[in-house]
């Protein structure tokens, strides 16, 4: 069986919306036929606090779990959850300085970055995509991209996203929106497409993210 492909989710600060980015891509890969595998290694467990919060009847559409015990056990945890999916999404703390963090980044195939388009959140960017570009340099066949997430329908955001292609990281072509619809699949512990007409514009978001994220894993539906 091939080896699953790691998308490492990272961010520098909270607030980026790393955990829903994380949990509507595991849907939205999900939906597309993949066994699909996330592993909460934030502290605050929120991964995994949404996985639980679903119905038994209607549980989460992907595997979800933390990894107990030290950072250097990820490459085993790995390895045994690996035979098992098609794709293994990391959920990071919110800091680089984090040993999950580093493990997580030197696992990775993938490695994104969700930025919320503010001066504060692409400042802290800076710090992660310089941790990113050397692990590039060291690992060529690290792909990673920055996500526009939580994004505003306001002149501001819009200005601050044209900033983002200053990055030397390449903007990922999609986004997430700030939307009650993300906030509302979390509360009942699924994703966008569970909500249905309140979750269509959303559900389209995700649809674009999983079209990205799978043309850079090289993974086919």
């Amino acid at each position: 069986m091939a080896r699953a492909k790691v998308v490492t989710v990272l961010s520098q600060k909270g607030g980026a919306g790393k955990s829903t980015l994380t949990m509507q891509l595991a849907g939205g890969l999900a939906r597309g036929g993949l066994q699909v595998i996330v592993i909460d290694l934030d502290p605050q467990e929120t991964a995994l606090r949404w996985s639980h919060s679903a119905p038994e009847e209607t549980p989460f559409p992907a595997r979800v779990v933390r990894l107990d015990g030290p950072a250097e056990g990820l490459r085993a945890f790995l390895r045994q959850l690996g035979r098992e999916a098609g794709v293994v999404l990391l959920d990071c703390p919110p800091s680089i300085e984090h040993p999950m963090t580093l493990a997580a980044l030197a696992e990775a195939d993938v490695a994104l970055v969700p930025v919320v388009p503010s001066p504060a959140d692409l400042w802290s960017t800076k710090a992660v995509e310089r941790l990113i570009l050397q692990a590039q340099a060291s690992r060529k066949g690290l792909r990673a991209a920055l996500v526009p997430n939580r994004v505003l329908r306001t002149n501001l955001a819009w200005d601050v996203l044209e900033v983002m292609r200053d990055f030397s990281l390449p903007v990922l072509g999609a986004a997430l929106s700030q939307r009650n619809a993300f906030a509302q699949s979390a509360v009942i512990g699924g994703t966008v497409y569970q909500l249905g007409r309140s979750g269509a514009e959303a559900a389209r978001e995700v649809d674009k993210l999983v079209v990205e994220v799978l043309k850079l894993t090289g993974e086919k539906v």
